[in-house]
């Protein structure tokens, strides 16, 4: 393995989450007033912070959304997350060869710790990552597309950032793993492979059976 650390995004990457939040997102901002479709949502949306929703609608219609967005919002997302939420196909087996092959991974996600946990144990993929290999945007000043939580998670894991890979399926994971000196692969189940390539993805795939060949 070149690799002395696998970062992997959550939302997308380890568990199937984008479809259910982007949904659930886009009909809460029509809600609130702020008309978004499905596609938009992922289009603007998907692979930041809440924080960045809430920055992207004032800057677009110079409305704040309400103080509890962010609760009431999470709160649906959970809800749905419980109901139905599956872990990507074929990634426990990914997870099982770098555990073989004694190679460190952890989780570093635009999503706040709460989500990352009720995601990671509705799936069954808690147990894989023990204490201090959970890193969320909550934990840095700035999410992504700042390489801040990337450069976070390897410090604290004690790996210099060219000897990391970050796992992403989102045009702003990749730029933030890119801009932390990373090599980037980009999972195209949700994203067009142009989109990653021009984000800077050093290499895309399909499928997560895809994923242990390109990390030897």
């Amino acid at each position: 393995m070149r690799y002395d650390l696998i970062i992997f995004d959550n939302d997308g990457v380890l568990v199937d989450s984008e479809p259910i939040s982007n949904e659930i997102l886009a009909d809460h901002l029509t809600e609130l007033g702020h008309p978004t479709t499905y596609e938009e949502s992922l289009r603007d949306f998907m692979g930041g912070s809440v924080q960045r929703v809430r920055d992207l609608v004032l800057e677009k219609s110079g409305r704040a959304l309400p103080a509890a967005f962010e609760e009431d919002f999470h709160a649906r997302v959970f809800d749905a997350f419980r109901q139905r939420l599956q872990p990507v196909p074929g990634v426990e087996t990914v997870l099982e060869k770098l555990a073989a092959d004694g190679v460190p991974y952890c989780v570093g996600s635009s999503g706040s710790h709460e989500r990352i946990r009720v995601a990671l144990t509705k799936t069954g993929l808690c147990e894989r990552f023990g204490r201090g290999r959970v890193f969320s945007a909550q934990d840095v000043a700035r999410g992504k597309p700042e390489p801040d939580l990337f450069l976070h998670a390897a410090r604290e894991m004690g790996v210099a950032p060219e000897r990391c890979a970050v796992v992403e399926d989102s045009p702003l994971g990749v730029r933030a793993a890119v801009a932390a000196g990373m090599d980037v692969y980009g999972f195209t189940a949700m994203t067009p492979a142009s989109k990653l390539v021009e984000a800077g993805a050093t290499a895309l795939f399909t499928d997560m059976a895809e994923l242990p060949q390109l990390l030897q």
